[in-house]
């Protein structure tokens, strides 16, 4: 849960669209909440990604927002640190790449070596790609809420196989019927994903 201090989120009862908001934003509300309404079912979403966060909202309101994590300062990202002698730190996380002979060939020829070489084709992938990746991202979202709130719903394999066909209009009529928060988060997710020519 950590990484969702700053990211928006949904949260639902039942079917029902209560909140959006952050984390620290949400959690005093989804609290009022079960406490008004013990039985509530509550389901938070990562408007990213479509995945559910969970929240312990046991305990006093004190005890909820005890547990969640400290928010970063805004300013945290020009916070400047003194410099110190020789290269600058870049962020560079060292994994492990399997690449065939003829690849490692390649890549020792190029300027600045093999892990310079990687970067670039990395990040120009990135650039090539960014319009597919969005796409990919919102399908993956949309899905990823439908399969929790919508499993159920009639046409929802229908509209399983029209979203990840890229079919907007097949998408939307099979939707049609789900109950209204429902229909529009799925939608507003889902509103990314579609090719431009739709």
């Amino acid at each position: 849960m950590s990484d969702t201090h700053a990211v928006s989120l949904t949260a639902f009862a039942g079917k029902q669209k209560i909140a959006t908001g952050t984390l620290h934003a949400l959690a005093p509300l989804l609290k009022e909440r079960v406490t008004r309404e013990p039985e509530a079912q509550i389901l938070i979403f990562n408007d990213d990604n479509g995945k559910q966060v969970d929240l312990n909202l046991h305990g006093s309101l004190a005890e909820v927002l005890q547990r969640l994590p400290a928010p970063r300062p805004v300013d945290a990202d020009t916070v400047s640190t003194p410099r110190t002698a020789g290269r600058p730190k870049l962020g560079v996380t060292a994994r492990e790449v399997t690449l065939l002979p003829r690849h490692w060939e390649w890549l020792a020829g190029q300027p600045g070596g093999a892990s310079v070489a990687l970067r670039k084709l990395v990040e120009q992938a990135q650039r090539d790609n960014r319009d597919i990746d969005q796409q990919r991202q919102a399908r993956d979202a949309a899905y990823q809420f439908m399969s929790a709130l919508a499993g159920d719903e009639a046409g929802f394999e229908e509209a399983s196989r029209a979203l990840f066909a890229g079919r907007r209009d097949d998408f939307l009529r099979q939707v049609q019927a789900w109950p209204d928060d429902v229909r529009e988060h799925v939608s507003r997710l889902a509103d990314k994903s579609w090719p431009a020519s739709t």
